[in-house]
């Protein structure tokens, strides 16, 4: 596409042939509606404008508009290359394999104060439950993925969640007759925690 500038110098083109009487530009000028029907002559009587110069040539390259032209050659030119932006990660959505979806999104909502977010099939064979900025996600799955008590002999932690005030969380826990799998406990490095068993024996540490 011509550059705008390219576009100005046309218009002024057609302006000075106007101004010297070059009757070629009568054909021009009666692209505007309000000139259709002057003659050549006439058209060399007229008070030809810069502006209207424009409308002619932006007319003439398919545009409806100087504005339309000016805003398509603006479209069409170059821009310098975008820096790149820094990669940032959003929150982690750890997934839980569950036998029974709906029954497990249950649980999390009922026992530990999670919102089911959404429950996906009929019947469910994957969920979402969500409490604050803490999200965990369930898949349905036919059989265990670990061996029956693998979890508690290995110390294995399916989902880490931060809780900026553990021990109210765990007093309401313990309020609503919830029995952890690990009580409140001060750890060694310098954080404590808490953790609960799911009905599948997922186990889900609550960190302050």
């Amino acid at each position: 596409m011509p550059t705008l500038q390219t576009y100005k110098k046309q218009a002024k083109q057609l302006l000075r042939w106007h101004r010297y009487r070059n009757y070629s530009v009568g054909g021009r000028i009666r692209r505007l509606p309000r000139y259709r029907d002057v003659t050549d002559h006439e058209s060399l009587a007229l008070n030809f404008k810069l502006t209207e110069a424009q409308e002619i040539i932006a007319l003439e390259a398919g545009y409806n508009s100087w504005a339309a032209l000016r805003a398509a050659v603006e479209d069409a030119s170059p821009r310098p290359p975008e820096a790149p932006k820094p990669v940032l990660l959003d929150a982690a959505r750890p997934v839980l394999f569950v036998r029974n979806v709906r029954a497990a999104a249950a649980f999390y909502r009922d026992r530990l104060g999670f919102r089911v977010d959404f429950l996906h099939g009929r019947p469910p064979f994957y969920g979402s439950v969500s409490r604050d900025d803490a999200t965990l996600h369930l898949r349905f799955v036919h059989e265990p993925v670990l061996a029956a008590d693998a979890a508690p002999e290995e110390g294995l932690i399916m989902a880490f969640i931060e809780a900026r005030n553990v021990k109210e969380l765990y007093a309401e826990y313990l309020a609503a007759g919830v029995e952890p799998a690990q009580k409140l406990t001060k750890q060694a490095w310098g954080g404590t925690d808490f953790i609960v068993r799911d009905l599948d024996g997922n186990t889900v540490a609550f960190v302050g």
